[in-house]
C-alpha cells in the first residue's frame, strides 16, 4: 500500500510542478485551429466523394 501512496504522491508532484499547462488563450487558439482543420478536411472528403460519385455514374452510363 505504501508503494501506491508513493506513486500517487509522485504523480501529483509531477502534475503540479513539472507539467506546463496551456493558458486559456492558447487553448482557444488551438481549438480554433482544430475546428478549421476539421472543416477543411471534411470539405476535401466531400469533394472527393462527390467527384468519384459523378465519375462512376458517367462511366456506368457509358457501358449500360
Amino acid at each position: 500500500m505504501e508503494k501506491i501512496k508513493a506513486y500517487l504522491k509522485d504523480v501529483h508532484h509531477e502534475l503540479i510542478n513539472k507539467t506546463s499547462w496551456p493558458t486559456w488563450s492558447e487553448l482557444q487558439n488551438s481549438a480554433i485551429v482544430v475546428m478549421i482543420a476539421s472543416v477543411i478536411i471534411a470539405a476535401v472528403v466531400y469533394l472527393m466523394d462527390f467527384s468519384f460519385d459523378h465519375l462512376l455514374q458517367w462511366i456506368y452510363e457509358q457501358f449500360y
